[in-house]
C-alpha cells in the first residue's frame, strides 16, 4: 500500500521521508477499522433491511458476485466487473441507488478503493454509504471512512469521525460497546499523537480506561502503556 498522506498547505514543506515515517508508524491503526469491517460486512447482505421487494432482490443478486470477489481480495473485479455478467460495485451503486443493496454497494466500493490505495475514491463512496441503526456495520463503516480521511491528509476529520463511530456503536449497546468503540478511540488517540497533541491524546486514553472498563484494552492494561507514553 503506498503512502498518500497529504497535510494540506504544510505538505509543500514536508519531506517525503516524513510522510513515509508517518505512514509506517500509523499503518497498523489506519487499517484496523478496515480489517474489522472486512469481517463484518460479508454478512451485511443477510440483514432483512437489505432485502425488500423485487427491485431489492435484483440488486441483492447483482451484488452477491461482487461479495465473492471482495472476499477473495480481487478488488478491481469487485469494483468494475468481470466481463462475464457481473457489472461491479460502482455500476450497482449507480443503477440501484434507491435500494439498500445499492447503498451497500457504496460501502463495498469504498472499501475496495481503499484496499487498492485509491483513497480519494474511497472517501467518495464511503461518504455515499447511508448508515443505519445497526450495532456493527454502520459504526465500522464510519470508522473506515475515518481511515480514508487520514490517508488523504484530513487528520482532524479522521479523528472526529472515529469519535463519531465510537458514539454510534455505544448508542446501540446496553451500556457501552467494549469491543469496537475503544478500538476506534485508540486510533483517534494515536492520530492525535501524530499531531503532537499529547494532552488531547492523554484525555482520550484516560476516557477509554474510565468508560470501557470491560474492554480488552483496559483489562489487559494495554491502555496504561499509551497513558504512560503521552504522560512523559
Amino acid at each position: 500500500m503506498t503512502n498518500k498522506i497529504d497535510f494540506g498547505a504544510n505538505s509543500h514543506v514536508e519531506s517525503a521521508n516524513n510522510k513515509e515515517d508517518f505512514f509506517l508508524k500509523f499503518k497498523k491503526q489506519i487499517i484496523i477499522g478496515v480489517v474489522a469491517i472486512l469481517l463484518v460486512v460479508a454478512g451485511a447482505i443477510l440483514y432483512n433491511a437489505y432485502v425488500a421487494g423485487p427491485r431489492e432482490d435484483k440488486a441483492s443478486t447483482a451484488i452477491a458476485k461482487g461479495e465473492q470477489y471482495f472476499n477473495a481480495e480481487q478488488f478491481d473485479k469487485a469494483l468494475n466487473g468481470d466481463g462475464a455478467g457481473y457489472v461491479g460495485f460502482v455500476k450497482i451503486a449507480s443503477d440501484y441507488s434507491s435500494t439498500d443493496a445499492g447503498n451497500l454497494a457504496n460501502l463495498y466500493a469504498g472499501l475496495s478503493y481503499f484496499n487498492l490505495g485509491k483513497y480519494t475514491e474511497a472517501v467518495t463512496y464511503l461518504e455515499k454509504f447511508s448508515t443505519k441503526g445497526d450495532a456493527m456495520v454502520s459504526p465500522t463503516a464510519t470508522a473506515a471512512l475515518a481511515n480514508a480521511y487520514a490517508q488523504t491528509g484530513n487528520v482532524d476529520k479522521a479523528i472526529s469521525t472515529l469519535k463519531k463511530a465510537a458514539d454510534m456503536a455505544d448508542s446501540k449497546a446496553d451500556d457501552v460497546n467494549n469491543s469496537i468503540s475503544p478500538t476506534f478511540l485508540l486510533q483517534a488517540g494515536k492520530l492525535l499523537e501524530s499531531q503532537n497533541k499529547k494532552d488531547e491524546a492523554l484525555k482520550l486514553y484516560q476516557d477509554i480506561k474510565k468508560k470501557y472498563v470491560n474492554s480488552s484494552l483496559v483489562q489487559s492494561s494495554e491502555i496504561d502503556k499509551y497513558i504512560e507514553r503521552v504522560s512523559e
